[in-house]
């Protein structure tokens, strides 16, 4: 089941919707227009209609609305998705957190925050500034966090802090039908029943709607930056896997190609050399940095790092991380009216050299701008292609390359997606990577919370024969995009 499994009442679906929320159920054409589109590369598709939810009771009747009139519901953050997720394929309702913005509960003690959908990642931190705890899930974007929920976010601090997963504690969440469930609870651990939480993280709204989210904190650690550049690829990826194997407190280990590089010096210049390069944040007091920074920098050197420096001061620290974070937008910008279509895969990290060299293999026999990027410290890499989206053969061969870089990923062990989520433009992969058996328990549960296949139809799951694809966006659609937060 990929679609809807009846024809929906969209006329009956709206009334009703107007009925209950006034103004904030929308038919207007710019509003369904930006609800129609996330960042990635996918083609736009509109909803039939816009809502605004504010409670949790509001969500319920939403749904309840949707099932009698058997019409698609698809949840919308903050847009900043990169696989087509938010995109409201088979038409129906788009249901917009941004109203559910309380952050209703913060308990230094216990280390927990509890949200509603639509708080935005830095709003949340920037209010927990003051208790000296921060909530250390970064995708790049200020997603929000039902966002973040829905696709298993991840980023650049989960070498030292993990993933969504590892740090959402419990979830309620609005089922199909217009129920409302909670899932987990405050204490850290616990061994009473089926997993729900971790079940709706990464579901990407086709299980249910998520409204609040009891979130797990830490402590902001004291930080010292480093980088340096290596004349390989893979030397660069030895390095991180040295460290790591000695024990030193890695936060954040970004690595970032001799390609990529280049933009950034003549962005913002670093005083970098144009190789594979290495962005690094230790964590601990001055005095335990002190205690690390010799081993560190003879690792770097055995690999034959060069131009290996600290940062010295917030303000330097701040402009190095901030060349990281719009490396890409840079990039993009040098290729007028180009978009921007990101890999997202996810392998062991022994095999982490291996694959990436042949993926920068792949990118030198083709006329496309390509960078690669990484999260290394836990296998998680971006190649991120820059392509003209008025020329058809620039489009089949990044999708080819595409295609060879989630393959050899899979064939090492890894995943076709380490962050970004499935939605439409990696379910085609879905079965290679689980096995047929495991895409059939996938559709079971589906089946069973969403009989009527109204939540979030057309994502995660490969099409059927069955399924009519006349009025569904291709997976490989090309739009203009915002440069992707990876």
């Amino acid at each position: 089941m990929n679609r809807p499994l009846s024809r929906p009442d969209a006329a009956g679906a709206i009334a009703a919707l107007g009925s209950l929320l006034g103004d904030r159920a929308s038919t207007a054409t710019a509003i369904r227009d930006h609800h129609a589109r996330d960042e990635s590369h996918h083609a736009a598709h509109l909803p039939d209609i816009v809502v605004f939810p504010e409670t949790i009771e509001e969500i319920a009747e939403i749904a309840r609305i949707a099932t009698l009139h058997r019409i698609a519901l698809v949840p919308f953050g903050a847009g900043t998705g990169l696989e087509g997720g938010a995109i409201p394929a088979f038409g129906g309702i788009s249901i917009d957190s941004s109203r559910l913005d309380r952050i209703l509960e913060i308990r230094p003690d216990d280390m927990i925050a509890r949200v509603e959908a639509g708080v935005r990642r830095q709003t949340l931190n920037a209010t927990l500034r003051d208790t000296g705890l921060f909530f250390p899930v970064d995708p790049g974007a200020d997603a929000s966090i039902g966002g973040m929920v829905g696709t298993g976010a991840s980023g650049t601090n989960a070498v030292r802090f993990g993933v969504m997963r590892e740090n959402v504690l419990g979830l309620t969440v609005v089922t199909a039908d217009g129920k409302v469930i909670r899932t987990g609870g405050l204490a850290r651990k616990s061994s009473a029943g089926y997993d729900l939480t971790r079940l709706f993280v990464g579901s990407e709204g086709t299980l249910g709607i998520v409204a609040e989210v009891t979130l797990r904190l830490h402590p902001i650690p004291d930080a010292t930056s480093a980088v340096a550049g290596f004349p390989t690829l893979a030397a660069a990826v030895a390095t991180v896997t040295d460290i790591k194997r000695a024990g030193i407190p890695i936060g954040r280990v970004e690595l970032v190609d001799d390609s990529l590089v280049a933009v950034i010096e003549r962005h913002s210049p670093l005083g970098l050399d144009a190789l594979p390069t290495l962005y690094f944040e230790f964590h601990g007091t001055p005095h335990e940095i002190s205690a690390i920074s010799e081993t560190v920098e003879e690792i770097v050197a055995d690999h034959g790092g060069t131009n290996f420096r600290w940062m010295r001061g917030a303000e330097e620290t701040r402009k190095f991380w901030e060349t990281r974070r719009l490396a890409l937008a840079w990039a993009k910008q040098e290729r007028p009216a180009s978009v921007s279509w990101p890999s997202d895969v996810c392998v062991p990290i022994s095999k982490l050299a291996e694959v990436i060299l042949a993926t920068k293999a792949d990118i030198a026999t083709s006329s496309v701008p390509a960078h690669i990027v990484g999260h290394v410290g836990d296998g998680n890499f971006h190649c991120v292609f820059m392509l003209d989206p008025a020329n058809p053969a620039e489009e089949a061969e990044v999708a080819r390359l595409n295609d060879r870089i989630v393959a050899r990923a899979i064939a090492a062990g890894g995943t076709s997606t380490g962050e970004h989520g499935v939605g439409l433009g990696k379910r085609a992969w879905i079965e290679t990577e689980h096995g047929a058996d495991a895409l059939e328990v996938m559709r079971a549960v589906k089946a069973a919370l969403d009989p009527f296949g109204l939540l979030n139809p057309g994502k995660i799951f490969p099409a059927l024969p069955e399924d009519d694809q006349t009025d569904h966006p291709s997976p490989t659609s090309i739009r203009g995009n915002i440069p992707p937060c990876v």
